[in-house]
């Protein structure tokens, strides 16, 4: 790499945006490898260089096997992104390494509150809104829409701008996430079933 290149916001928009379509291409062998890729790609080539042999490695790199939550992926693309930015293909090692590393957390986390907690807890208010003959409760489906994009945003950010230096402090915390979401989702599911299941026995 002849020339460092730093990342802009718009750079970083551009991903977030890209995001969404993490699942697209979505495959048994490497499932969302190639979802990953296309995600930076416009920022590997910035900091790269079209046609460059550092390109084709780290493009190499990032088609490799990687799974997480697509409620948590733009933080992994963050840290990466930084790590990337500052060291080049000399980062290799390290991206892989955090790639590898916070894939595994992450899912849970994120299937567990965003795949199952909150969609449980919405749907229920929603359909009791619509039992009473009120359809407002298809806003409350927009609005965690919108929320699950900001949030994606802001973690992007956030783990670009800290870099690395969080790592090796969030895996005490996210594994103590983890549990604690997996306790309040089965709760919290325990508790809509009572709620909105009614049985009589004669």
């Amino acid at each position: 790499m002849t020339e460092k290149l730093q990342l802009s916001k718009s750079d970083r928009q551009k991903v977030w945006w890209r995001s969404t379509f993490l699942q697209g291409s979505w495959n048994y062998e490497r499932m969302q490898a190639s979802g990953y890729l296309y995600m930076i790609l416009p920022q590997l080539r910035k900091m790269y260089g079209d046609g460059t042999p550092e390109l084709k490695e780290m493009m190499k790199l990032h088609t490799q096997f990687f799974n997480t939550s697509p409620f948590f992926h733009t933080i992994i693309a963050g840290f990466d992104l930084a790590m990337e930015e500052k060291d080049g293909v000399g980062s290799k090692d390290a991206v892989n390494g955090i790639k590898t590393g916070l894939m595994g957390p992450f899912a849970p986390l994120g299937d567990t509150i965003f795949g199952s907690l909150v969609p449980a807890i919405m749907g229920s208010i929603a359909a009791t809104m619509a039992i009473a003959g009120q359809p407002w409760g298809i806003f409350l489906w927009i609005a965690v829409a919108v929320a699950y994009d900001i949030f994606r945003w802001k973690q992007l950010e956030f783990a670009y701008k800290e870099g690395v230096n969080l790592i090796n402090n969030m895996q005490s915390t996210l594994t103590a996430l983890i549990d604690a979401a997996s306790v309040l989702g089965v709760f919290m599911m325990g508790a809509l079933v009572a709620t909105m299941i009614n049985f009589e026995i004669s």
